[in-house]
């Protein structure tokens, strides 16, 4: 088949990865000039490295260099999946500098996609299939404040995170950073060196785990392990995690909270004021954050201030120049406002009838296995599965659809399909208290989402490995013999030499 995807960040990549393996032709468009999605050149801000450790945040059969560091910048991580697309043949099927601005139904599971390139030019072309792969922090949200045109004919900026990617521009400003999360905090820090002030406004406190808990234990030898993702209860509890939460909730409690009573002691946040509300367990609730190097440094230090609880109600000219003012009533000098406020997921490049079947009624997308929609034939998602494992989970996806194209995923019915989305999202209602990302978050729940993926095509690594997962690291290496495996099933007969199980490591 002719594939079309949208988006050539993680999520793209994989995917026409494991399709053009698969014997379908691909075409990856994206408006980026260059891949990678979030870790674009053109979107990456000042002092952004990657959340999850460079081991847990690979491909399965494509490890990181040996020489980058255990979390590596934005720049290696985009030189990363560049790497991976020119070592799987992807460079030709790349439409780069080129945005998506249709994608309409042609029949039959066709789709017609309209394009528009940087230089202008227009084109159409028809695909068997569409999947779409732009990701759920494509769009950044960014706050309309009351005044914004006085305070930017005062010489004031208000810009999102991602398009702000210099911090000389910060130099001698007083700079506002809107926002709580590891996103907010990189850009406090990367931006105190440099600027006049930094205050951080921060709506709602965030439990921070450190990169090192207690200075010494790395925090993946905690949460990034099964006995980390079971510490949180999932829809259908299995095995240890029955105990867990039940006759062992009591331990399993004081587990997961002794990291946040660590937390407050090794940042003294107590003494900084920060301590957030309830405990670390809330942190399925909000965005679990790893706490950005010199942050707390820098607040303990002056050069970050921390306003809690606070909101900006309005941006003005003040008597001095740009200026904001917060629910309170405190004034404070604004040259800069840089909004970390997370990003919209949406798909603007989808007719009208088609977004209304792919949504509920409360916006949130209806898509089993978070690939899936029920009711739109020929239209499938990857990446619209944030979690710890992004990459890991990307390729899974890939595989499931992969198996779909040719019809060897054994999935219910679209009615039934229905009812599991909503059985999930009602679930992910409680668990997160609403906080799910329009349906398309399902941290802490990564390796749960994984194993359904590959439950429907029988094919998972060794009950053995997983057990090492639960007290070690989830090691995506493990996963490497998943695409090939699949592929012998749907075209039997390759020999072992054409067999891409072999990792691959790109040179340092």
């Amino acid at each position: 088949m002719r594939v079309g995807i949208i988006g050539a960040g993680v999520a793209g990549l994989a995917t026409a990865k494991v399709l053009s393996q698969a014997g379908h032709e691909v075409r990856v468009f994206d408006k980026c000039p260059d891949v990678g999605g979030v870790w674009s050149r053109t979107r990456r801000y000042p002092g952004v490295t990657t959340q999850s450790p460079k081991a847990q945040y690979s491909l399965s059969d494509f490890p990181m260099p040996k020489d980058y560091p255990e979390w590596p910048s934005g720049a290696q991580v985009q030189a990363y999946f560049a790497a991976y697309a020119t070592e799987f043949g992807l460079d030709s099927a790349l439409r780069l500098d080129t945005e998506v601005t249709a994608a309409s139904p042609a029949g039959e599971g066709r789709w017609t996609l309209e394009t528009r390139a940087a230089a202008g030019e227009q084109s159409s072309e028809v695909f068997d299939r569409l999947v779409v792969a732009n990701g759920v922090f494509c769009e950044p949200s960014v706050p309309r404040y009351p005044g914004l045109e006085e305070f930017t004919a005062a010489g004031g900026r208000l810009c999102a995170g991602t398009e702000f990617h210099d911090a000389e521009q910060a130099r001698g400003k007083q700079v506002l950073v809107v926002g709580y999360g590891k996103s907010a905090c990189d850009v406090a820090v990367a931006l105190s060196g440099v600027a006049a002030g930094i205050d951080v406004i921060a709506r709602q406190l965030l439990w921070k785990v450190p990169r090192k808990v207690g200075g010494f234990l790395n925090f993946k030898m905690l949460l990034l392990t099964r006995m980390g993702e079971g510490l949180f209860r999932y829809l259908r509890p299995r095995g240890f995690e029955k105990f867990l939460h039940g006759p062992g909730n009591g331990l399993r409690r004081s587990m997961i909270n002794s990291i946040g009573s660590v937390s407050v002691r090794q940042f003294g946040l107590a003494k900084l004021g920060l301590v957030p509300a309830g405990h670390m367990e809330d942190i399925v609730r909000g965005a679990i954050g790893l706490a950005s190097e010199g942050f707390f440094e820098g607040v303990q230090d002056g050069t970050i201030t921390v306003h809690r609880d606070a909101t900006i109600t309005r941006l003005f000219a003040g008597d001095d120049g740009p200026a904001a003012e917060l629910a309170d009533g405190t004034v404070l000098r604004a040259d800069l406002v840089v909004c970390a406020t997370g990003f919209t997921q949406g798909v603007p490049f989808l007719p009208e009838d088609t977004q209304t079947r792919l949504f509920d009624e409360r916006g949130n997308f209806m898509l089993y296995r978070q690939i899936l929609p029920p009711d739109i034939p020929g239209l499938y998602f990857n990446g619209y599965n944030s979690s710890f494992f992004s990459p890991l989970n990307a390729e899974m996806a890939a595989l499931w659809i992969a198996a779909d194209l040719a019809g060897a995923v054994a999935r219910p019915d679209a009615e039934a399909m229905r009812e599991a989305v909503v059985e999930q999202l009602a679930f992910m209602d409680d668990a997160t208290d609403t906080h799910h990302c329009r349906g398309t978050k399902i941290i802490p729940f990564s390796m749960h989402n994984a194993d359904e993926v590959l439950g429907d095509l029988d094919l998972n690594i060794s009950r053995a490995v997983r057990a090492t997962h639960w007290l070690n690291p989830v090691n995506p290496a493990a996963y490497r013999r998943m695409t090939p495996s699949l592929l012998r099933r749907l075209a039997p007969g390759p020999s072992e030499s054409d067999s891409p199980d072999r990792p691959r490591v790109l040179a340092g």
